[in-house]
């Protein structure tokens, strides 16, 4: 029994996956907080791009 507390085989797979789980949350949030700011840049060089572009 107490065999099984001593297996650290295992261990690496959580902690994988822990690591996966928080890369996955702060990708969401970068996600979240830069995507306003990339549209409105994107949003705004367009227009200049087009305003540009007529006479």
């Amino acid at each position: 029994m107490f065999e099984l507390w001593k297996d650290e085989e295992g261990l690496t797979t959580v902690e994988y996956a822990l690591l996966l789980a928080l890369v996955v949350v702060a990708g969401i949030i970068a996600w979240r907080g830069l995507g306003g700011t990339v549209r409105t840049t994107v949003n705004n060089s367009a227009d200049e791009i087009s305003g540009a572009a007529t006479p």
